[in-house]
This record gives structure tokens, C-alpha cells and sequence, in this order.
């Protein structure tokens, strides 16, 4: 096909439309997060990370010669590619800029992520995308199955079957997933998948997961030593950072919460609504959701998304010590504890928002829905009536992945905010009467 020069011309005008666009909507929400007061010491290496990617569009920070290996579900565990030598990353997106050219690719009722997925991947501009060898795509909804079709045209692409349902079968099928995608990793990368290389992953997880518990045990705290803003920016950097460097990173901010925590300095002295946010997942940059909770007088003070909390910290837990007893454990880890909605039965998703709601002292619970994202949409009834019994009030918001919503967001989450103050008045009064 012969490109004409005007086509040429043309086509590097919209490259350098899409790049400011890009880099515009980027450096506007790291802003808007730099600007949220509390930030803890040592939060800066996360926001330049995310400044690196989304905004000076670069790579990751990896060695000349690594191979990074994509993904767009947490179900691919990290651990197998680290032991083949490469690097994972995250490729679900929150750009609202590849998105609206995704839109004119996949078909209008496709969920925003897998728009933005498409426009990013049609560009041909964002280095994260275009350096990936292989991208692993486990098929969790309808919109990820075609998608993988579509990455196929461009790149090398293994998508995963997903069970619906987590009994031993479900765990013996899911481990020889896992076999073919070790050596799928071996032909990508050259390098071959040993008991030793294997147990080097675990235990690059594991210290990245000994750190995020202690992040999560930190901020759970009351009063609050760090707000929900930052907490989720930091754990959406980690898909764009080794799991070791991510890990070195997050100690000196457990070190700064713990010196907080002993001085009791926390982020304000305002009792603030404590809201847990669930959902469709919250992705760098479309931060609107908790930068308006936080801005409207709230504090994200729990996070069950699979880029939060969810997708980072279950470990995997080995019953025999051999190379067949490591993948059982990552196939277990990877079904057993997930309360994704991609599962049949999701009893054990209710048990988890419980559990949230009561380790960290929730008052209200936000249920974020991407437009189209209908197994999230799906389950939003049954959770309203299961925390309803419980008093905890629940607030489903559907968003699209630009600006335009914004408002009538900032109006929903003030008045949502304010309903649960309201609720707090008669308490008080309650308790003055009974100490009187």
C-alpha cells in the first residue's frame, strides 16, 4: 500500500494532536494529586513513574535488553513471568485520549478500558504497549475476548481461559493454563522456567506483598495517616514498576506512616465520612472518582478494585515444596481468594465488602461502574441489599472515561457525602444524652 505524502502529513499532524492530548489529561490529574494536601514522604518516585509513561512517554525503567511482558488481568501471575527473565506490566487503561479513538474502533457499548486498550494499541505511539514481546490476556467478559482478537493483528497474544466457578477442577484446568504459559514465556523470552528461577519470582512478589501489607494495615488506621487518593496512585504506579524497586519504594512510605502514626500526625483533624470505593477498576489517569470524593469532604479509606488492594495482595501460599506444588499455589492464589464478578457464584465477594467495611470502620460504600461494564453492573443490586440489612448506605455511579460526567459526579458524591454526615448527627446526639 503506497502512503502518499499528504497522507503522511496528515497522519504525523494527528500523532502530535493525540501526544498532546495525551500528555495534557496526565499532567493535569498528577497535578490535581500533587495538590491534595497529606501526601506522605517518599510518594514522589510513584508520581514520577506515572509522569515517565503517561506524560514524558517513555517505557519502564528496566534494564537494556529485558524483555516486559503485558497484561490486562491480575489472574496472570507475575511470578511466572519474573522467573522467564522478564518484567510484567499492567495494560489496562484510563486514558481518556485513547479512548475516544478507540471508540471509533470497537463497537459503542464496549466498556471505556477496552476503548482505550484499542485506541493506545491502533495508535502505535505509547512506548508501554509497543515494547510489550508477548501480552497475556485473561478472558474475564466479552469485551476482553474480542479485544484479544484485536491486539492479535498487532502483536503476539495468549489469551487465558477464566472458570466461573473456583472447585478443584476449575484449579486443575486453570494449572495447565499455567503450564502452557510458562512455555509460551520460554519461546518468547529464550530463557527456561526452573524450580530456582521460579522460587526467585515468589520471592520478588512476596517482598512487594510483605510491604503492601503493611501499607494496608497502616492506612487502615483512624484518624487517617494518608488519603485514598494517594493510596490508589501508588498502587496503580506498581503496574508500571519492578516489583522489587515498587517494594523499596513503599518501605520509606510505611517508614513515613509509622513516624506519622507515632507523632500522631494524621491528614486532617476533620472527622471525615469513611467511603470504600469497589467496582470497575480506577486506572491512572481516571482519578476523577476519588479525587472527588476526597475534594467533596470524604477520605477513600478502602479500596476493592483489581487495581487497588484486590489485584495486589494475596499471596500465594505453598503446601508442597516442588515445581508442580509452586503452580498449584499461583493457580490457587490466582481463583480461590478473587471476588472478581466474573465468577458464577460471588457469596465470597459479599463476605470480602464486609469484611472491608468492618476492618476499616466504612460508612459508605461507592459502586463504580464503567459505562458497558455490565458483570460489575450486574452485581450492584445484590450487594445494596446485602449492606443495606447492615445500614451501610450505597451509592452506584456509572462513569465514562472523560470529563464530561464530572459535574453531575461532583453533585452525586457532595450529596452522598452529606447524607452520611447527616446520619452521623443523631449518633452524636445519642451518645451526649447517654453520658449525661
Amino acid at each position: 500500500m503506497i502512503i502518499t505524502a499528504r497522507e503522511q502529513e496528515r497522519k504525523a499532524r494527528q500523532d502530535k494532536r493525540f501526544i498532546n492530548k495525551e500528555t495534557q489529561t496526565a499532567a493535569k490529574y498528577l497535578r490535581r494529586i500533587e495538590e491534595l494536601s497529606g501526601a506522605p514522604e517518599g510518594m514522589e518516585p510513584f508520581l514520577d513513574t506515572l509522569e515517565r509513561i503517561y506524560v514524558d512517554m517513555q517505557g519502564i525503567d528496566i534494564p537494556h535488553g529485558q524483555k516486559t511482558i503485558g497484561t490486562y488481568c491480575v489472574m496472570a501471575p507475575p511470578e511466572l513471568i519474573y522467573a522467564a527473565g522478564a518484567v510484567p506490566v499492567k495494560l489496562c487503561s484510563g486514558n481518556y485520549t485513547a479512548f475516544f479513538v478507540g471508540d471509533d474502533i470497537a463497537p459503542r457499548d464496549a466498556c471505556p478500558l477496552v476503548k482505550a486498550v484499542a485506541g493506545f494499541k491502533h495508535t502505535g505511539l505509547m512506548p508501554l504497549y509497543e515494547d510489550c514481546s508477548l501480552m497475556i490476556v485473561p478472558v474475564t467478559c466479552d469485551c476482553k475476548k474480542k479485544i484479544a482478537g484485536m491486539l492479535a493483528d498487532k502483536c503476539e497474544v495468549m489469551t487465558m481461559h477464566i472458570p466461573t466457578s473456583k472447585g478443584d477442577d476449575e484449579i486443575d484446568e486453570f494449572t495447565d493454563q499455567l503450564y502452557d504459559m510458562a512455555a509460551r514465556l520460554e519461546d518468547v523470552t529464550g530463557n527456561q522456567i526452573t524450580y530456582n528461577t521460579l522460587a526467585e519470582g515468589f520471592r520478588k512478589t512476596g517482598r512487594a506483598q510483605y510491604e503492601l501489607s503493611e501499607f494496608i494495615r497502616l492506612k487502615k488506621q483512624n484518624p487517617y495517616l494518608i488519603r485514598g487518593t494517594h493510596a490508589m496512585t501508588i498502587m496503580n504506579a506498581s503496574a508500571y514498576m519492578t516489583a522489587e524497586k515498587w517494594a523499596d519504594v513503599l518501605h520509606t512510605v510505611n517508614a513515613s506512616l509509622k513516624k506519622r502514626a507515632k507523632n500522631s500526625q494524621t491528614v486532617t483533624n476533620k472527622k471525615l465520612p469513611r467511603i470504600l470505593l469497589t467496582g470497575s477498576p480506577i486506572v491512572f489517569p481516571n482519578m476523577k472518582i476519588p479525587l472527588l470524593i476526597e475534594e467533596m469532604g470524604g477520605i477513600v479509606a478502602g479500596d476493592e478494585t483489581c487495581m487497588g488492594e484486590r489485584g495486589l495482595y494475596d499471596p500465594p501460599v505453598i503446601t508442597d515444596d516442588s515445581f508442580d506444588g509452586m503452580m498449584r499455589a499461583l493457580a490457587n492464589k490466582a481463583l480461590r481468594p478473587c471476588p472478581c464478578p466474573t465468577f458464577a457464584d460471588n457469596t465470597q465477594r459479599i463476605y470480602r465488602l464486609k469484611q472491608l467495611i468492618r476492618d476499616n470502620q466504612i460508612q459508605g460504600v461507592i459502586y463504580h461502574v464503567l459505562r458497558g461494564c455490565l458483570v460489575y453492573d450486574f452485581e450492584y443490586k445484590r450487594i445494596e441489599e446485602e449492606l443495606g440489612q447492615l445500614g451501610i448506605p450505597v451509592i452506584r455511579l456509572e462513569s465514562d472515561y472523560n470529563e464530561e460526567d464530572v459535574e453531575q459526579l461532583r453533585i452525586r458524591i457532595e450529596a452522598f457525602i452529606e447524607l452520611i454526615k447527616l446520619r452521623q448527627k443523631p449518633e452524636k446526639h445519642t451518645a451526649a444524652r447517654r453520658d449525661f
